[in-house]
């Protein structure tokens, strides 16, 4: 099969965001490139302009190609021939950058794939949908965890019927590594992360608990109807919240929660995820992402390993894997599995395709307008006393 057919080669990255002291731009420049699909030529890697031409050797980007700023990387790619110039743009900077970058690009003709979550606020989601729907683009959401091969094997498993009813959905996002107060000693990620005027609305609550409503969405389907939630910052001086849990009403009469911390001793990154059907229950455990825990009453629990080569697997899981059974599959190639599906949509669009934009296996706009939706409806009900607030936004998808 050729690369990238009809394109016949690897598809041209350029990465916004991820220069020196950048833990999740290396993440993307190394999950695009994991499945030899793309390779990172361009780069506008730091606001600082010094910083951004002195960060183009760690990822090998010619100088001539090192921008100081994402306007002068769009205005100088669209100027190359189109057999030289960037195929997609991938933004890995604090939150409060991500719409003017992804709207630029996109209009500029350029794909884009973007971390999450999407925006800074709502306003800005719902305008950037918009560009997204007016233009023939490609966009994806970098909701990793989506792309592990066994909370694929579930989206299909829960899909298909086999646990029945979905009546409850527990999902939690544990760490510990702001129990101190590390923004005060100027450690990058802790700073941005902690300040509203570049994290958004929410703490925790933004960084963490999206990805966890986010996964009980993608795995269930469940359309949600209303939230209440409580936040709260333990960390004196701490300027957004720290601790937090939702309780979620779905549309069909489930309830879910969602409970992030990043104040909890010893926590690392602890996803989990618990899902109740009529039929049966799934355990899942992002520490622990090789193995799911399947039970019914009455018959012994099992455990699901991911192993593409066995009759348990369903077609999304084992089109997932890498690798046989055995051979650890974890964060890399998760992340580069919404890549991977990015990349089909790309090479669709190169051949003069209609591409789909919301019902995909990657997460995309949509996803991401709802989930800046979550942020807000959640510190809105906090900021009530826990009061039942709307949830479910119009461009929510199953």
């Amino acid at each position: 099969m050729a690369l990238n057919e009809p394109l016949n080669r690897k598809l041209r990255m350029a990465l916004v965001g991820g220069g020196q002291g950048s833990f999740i731009g290396r993440v993307h420049s190394i999950a695009a490139c994991l499945d030899n699909r793309a390779t990172l030529v361009a780069g506008a890697l730091s606001s600082n302009p010094e910083r951004a031409k002195a960060s183009a050797p760690d990822y090998g980007i010619a100088e001539d190609r090192a921008y100081t700023s994402y306007q002068e990387m769009l205005e100088a790619e669209l100027k190359l021939p189109e057999g030289e110039r960037i195929d997609f743009v991938s933004i890995a900077t604090p939150n409060h950058v991500h719409f003017e970058v992804a709207d630029a690009a996109i209009k500029a003709g350029f794909n884009v794939v973007c971390d999450k979550p999407m925006t800074f606020d709502l306003a800005q989601a719902e305008q950037l949908l918009e560009t997204v729907q007016a233009n023939d683009a490609v966009f994806a959401l970098s909701h990793n965890y989506t792309g592990y091969p066994l909370v694929r094997q579930a989206r299909e498993m829960i899909a298909s019927g086999e646990l029945g009813e979905i009546n409850a959905v527990r999902a939690q996002y544990i760490q510990g590594w702001l129990r101190t107060s590390l923004e005060e000693e100027d450690q990058k990620q802790a700073a941005w992360r902690t300040d509203p005027s570049k994290s958004g609305a929410a703490g925790a609550f933004g960084d963490i608990a999206t990805h966890a409503y986010n996964l009980g969405r993608y795995m269930t389907g469940l359309l949600p109807d209303q939230v209440s939630c409580s936040l709260k910052t333990f960390v004196d001086g701490r300027k957004l919240d720290d601790y937090g849990t939702a309780v979620i009403r779905y549309e069909n009469g489930a309830l879910g929660t969602v409970t992030a911390s990043q104040i909890s001793h010893g926590r690392e990154n602890d996803l989990e995820i618990e899902i109740d059907g009529t039929k049966g229950s799934l355990r899942w455990r992002q520490e622990n992402p090789n193995e799911m825990i399947y039970r019914q009453n009455g018959k012994a629990h099992q455990i699901l390993t991911r192993d593409p080569n066995a009759p348990f697997m369903n077609s999304m899981g084992a089109a997932a894997c890498r690798l046989p059974s055995g051979h650890p599959e974890a964060f890399f190639e998760a992340f580069a599995n919404v890549y991977a599906s990015a990349f089909d949509a790309m090479a669709e669009r190169a051949a003069g395709k209609s591409v789909e934009k919301k019902d995909t296996v990657y997460t995309n706009c949509y996803d991401g307008v709802e989930g800046m939706y979550f942020i807000q409806q959640c510190v809105a009900s906090s900021g009530e006393n826990a009061a039942w607030v709307p949830l479910k936004h119009e461009a929510a998808r199953r």
